[in-house]
């Protein structure tokens, strides 16, 4: 059921009234404590992120940024709480059934971009279509290679890079690859953490505008986390993670 968009601590980019569409993640008194910590790490009472947004979402180092993404990749699992992904409740998915949902329905896009490092340029991005059978069928709707290419021209990489093993590229050109390896497949989901810090401001707010564009094409919403909150202009909601945290909250009283 359509629900509102807006929860505690979170705020539209231009205030406008909090839309009505259908929820892609939604979390319910969510808590996460480290098993060797004394302290909680994350108590979120409520976060929803809609279908086809943009959200930005950031916080300071320690502020729970890495933690609440291994959640929402189910990699770690919440003492408390619910997590809701495309309909899906994780909590009632085994380990190799939350691993799988990744691979079919979420593209992360990381801060080292973790390309293979001996895979060529188009090797790397055709990558998740070797683990998803679900991300093949959508790549190959459009054709396989083709769709991989499509992908890197629209990303500003030439033909001529194509071949060329991934070490032999420039970092701003290896963090495109790995936009388009995200991309591949049309996740429904994309996830990016902190991909822009290795970059100059002129090159970053590029790299936007072209996440951006193809998230928009492929109709995947984006979920953007970030301490630069400098790089928060253009997208549809700007989340302070320090704002949703209660864990985080409780620190500093």
């Amino acid at each position: 059921m359509p629900t509102n968009v807006l929860c505690p601590g979170e705020k539209t980019a231009s205030n406008e009234a909090p839309r009505m569409t259908t929820d892609v993640i939604d979390i319910t008194d969510l808590v996460f404590r480290w098993p060797s910590g004394d302290q909680l790490c994350l108590d979120i009472p409520c976060l929803q992120v809609m279908s086809g947004e943009k959200v930005f979402l950031h916080g300071p180092s320690g502020s729970g940024k890495s933690t609440l993404l291994g959640i929402l990749g189910g990699v770690l699992v919440p003492q408390h709480g619910q997590l809701t992904m495309l309909g899906q409740n994780f909590g009632q998915l085994s380990a190799s059934a939350r691993d799988r949902f990744r691979a079919d329905h979420i593209g992360f896009l990381f801060q080292q971009f973790n390309l293979i490092p001996y895979l060529t340029v188009i090797e790397n991005v055709l990558l998740p279509c070797r683990f998803s059978a679900r991300r093949l069928a959508q790549a190959n709707n459009h054709d396989l290679a083709q769709e991989a290419q499509r992908l890197l021209t629209h990303l500003d990489l030439t033909p001529a890079l194509w071949k060329k093993p991934v070490t032999q590229l420039s970092v701003g050109q290896q963090q495109r690859v790995a936009a388009a390896r995200a991309l591949m497949g049309r996740p429904e989901i994309i996830i990016a953490d902190e991909p822009t810090s290795a970059l100059d401001a002129e090159r970053q707010q590029a790299f936007l505008d072209l996440l951006s564009k193809e998230c928009r094409e492929s109709g995947s919403t984006l979920l953007f986390v970030s301490h630069d909150h400098r790089l928060a202009t253009g997208f549809d909601r700007d989340i302070a993670l320090a704002d949703l945290n209660r864990a985080t909250q409780e620190e500093v009283a």
